[in-house]
């Protein structure tokens, strides 16, 4: 008999095993999920021991795995972090330099009321001064010592007038405009001001070198009495300016006296008082150096 034209191929046969053995895998998986969870209903702790043997099968792999994680983490960090360090830094100077800037600031201003301070005590004395001012300006060209005052006519400053700081005697008026003045220093070749020794009554000549020091002339000449440190002030004599304000310091001693330096700085002063003329009377009209000063 001849074989019929409906016979299957092997690869018919191939499909419908394989077909055939899917169905057994799903209907094991089934039989096994429903023993799982019968098992699960019945005895709960059997699971529990199933699934700590799993995971300590699993440890060993996922430990590296969480390892490498995290050090891949620290790794990137580090690297953003090297590139920010860059801008991170610039930042800090630049705060740290305002903040310098504003410390360098806040002293100038505390040194400023400091010395406004000592300028309004002035004004508790007996002597009001006629003007509170800053000085403006000097000369540096020649060998002359000159300031310049930004006070002038307009605000009662007159020729002949004291002018001191917190600190001690600066000079007096020279010169006087509308709204400024110049100031005759005592470091001037042509300053010569009456004083004395603070601590007793010897009494001298401060004469201007033009150098920055003045020079200390004796009137009495014979010994020297005079050391190192000793503190001269104004002794009141020809009436320009009031008795006791500080004037120099000895330095050095000479045969006839000492080189002093001042004690009141212009260059350190920024605000000045303008004192009246102590005795208006005893200040003679005619042949005073301030007098030869303006003629000349």
């Amino acid at each position: 008999m001849a074989p019929t034209g409906h016979r299957r191929s092997s690869y018919s046969r191939k499909a419908q095993y394989s077909l055939f053995t899917g169905y057994i895998a799903a209907g094991l998986g089934a039989l096994v999920g429903a023993v799982l969870l019968g098992l699960s209903l019945w005895q709960p702790g059997f699971l529990s021991t199933l699934r700590g043997t799993a995971n300590d099968a699993a440890t060993p792999v996922t430990q590296p795995v969480a390892a490498a994680r995290t050090e891949s983490k620290g790794f990137i960090d580090a690297v953003r972090g090297y590139y920010r360090a860059g801008s991170q830094n610039a930042a800090l100077k630049r705060e740290m330099e305002l903040a310098r800037i504003r410390l360098a600031e806040g002293a100038a201003v505390k040194q400023e009321n400091l010395r406004l301070k000592a300028l309004l005590g002035l004004q508790d004395e007996e002597v009001k001064p006629v003007a509170v001012a800053r000085l403006v300006g000097a000369s540096a060209a020649s060998s002359r010592r000159f300031a310049y005052l930004g006070a002038g006519r307009a605000d009662g400053v007159a020729v002949g007038m004291p002018v001191r700081s917190p600190r001690g005697v600066i000079g007096r008026i020279l010169e006087v405009g509308n709204h400024s003045s110049r100031v005759l220093l005592l470091t001037d070749p042509e300053s010569v001001l009456p004083v004395r020794r603070a601590e007793d009554e010897v009494v001298a000549f401060a004469e201007g070198r033009g150098d920055g020091l003045i020079r200390i002339r004796l009137i009495n000449l014979g010994l020297n009495p005079l050391k190192p440190g000793d503190l001269f002030v104004t002794s009141g004599a020809g009436g320009y300016y009031q008795p006791g304000v500080a004037v120099a310091i000895a330095t050095e001693i000479t045969d006839d006296g000492a080189l002093a330096r001042i004690v009141s700085d212009p260059a350190a002063a920024g605000y000045v008082a303008v004192l009246p003329i102590f005795e208006p009377d005893a200040v003679v009209g005619a042949g005073t150096p301030i007098e030869r000063e303006l003629e000349e």
